[in-house]
């Protein structure tokens, strides 16, 4: 599985492509992030990094795009601009096709680093050694794109497995509603 994982911002958007080969090995193919200035206007900036993660898209071909989901901050502002690049980012995967996933910031740290609320250091440190990088990425929000990726590479089966127990739930408590509603016509017809 190959995920683009993106940690979403207005000044600084990371973005890193992981292979996932089953079980926990995951390899690096890229990562980068892109930068907006702070002074130019809001839509100019969303194209911006609109226009590299199409790029990226089509370049890396992934099998989904995980983001991190947006969650509350003190500023406003900075949630504002988060949110906002989020939106382009699952728009620009839905239009490509692509699934996208949606991990909070703790779900991340928790399979990178086993501890919810690991540092950013952590977390660097961490994506560092599972990717047996030579050198560790740089800004954080290049590191936390790659960890974004190698947390849906470890979660995506399990999530896959869950959504599968549930619908065979359904099918059965359907298939139970049904044999009781004929149970209780055939009760009444007697």
């Amino acid at each position: 599985m190959r995920v683009l994982g993106v940690d979403p911002g207005l000044t600084r958007c990371g973005l890193g492509v992981v292979d996932g080969a089953g079980g926990r090995r995951v390899r690096c193919v890229a990562v980068d992030v892109v930068r907006t200035p702070a002074d130019a206007p809001l839509p100019e900036r969303l194209l911006a990094v609109g226009a590299e993660v199409e790029r990226w898209i089509e370049r890396h071909r992934p099998d989904v795009v995980a983001v991190e989901r947006v969650f509350s901050q003190h500023n406003v502002r900075t949630v504002m601009g988060t949110a906002q690049v989020s939106g382009v980012i699952a728009m620009l995967a839905a239009k490509a096709g692509l699934p996208v996933a949606f991990h909070t910031p703790s779900e991340v740290k928790a399979a990178v680093t086993g501890e919810g609320r690991a540092g950013k250091q952590q977390v660097t440190t961490m994506v560092t050694r599972l990717l047996a990088l030579e050198e560790a990425p740089r800004p954080a929000d290049a590191a936390d794109a790659l960890a974004l990726a190698i947390c849906h590479c470890w979660r995506a089966p399990m999530l896959d497995r869950m959504a599968q127990a549930q619908a065979r739930s359904a099918e059965l408590a359907r298939a139970h509603k049904a044999r009781l509603e004929a149970a209780r016509r055939a009760g009444e017809a007697s």
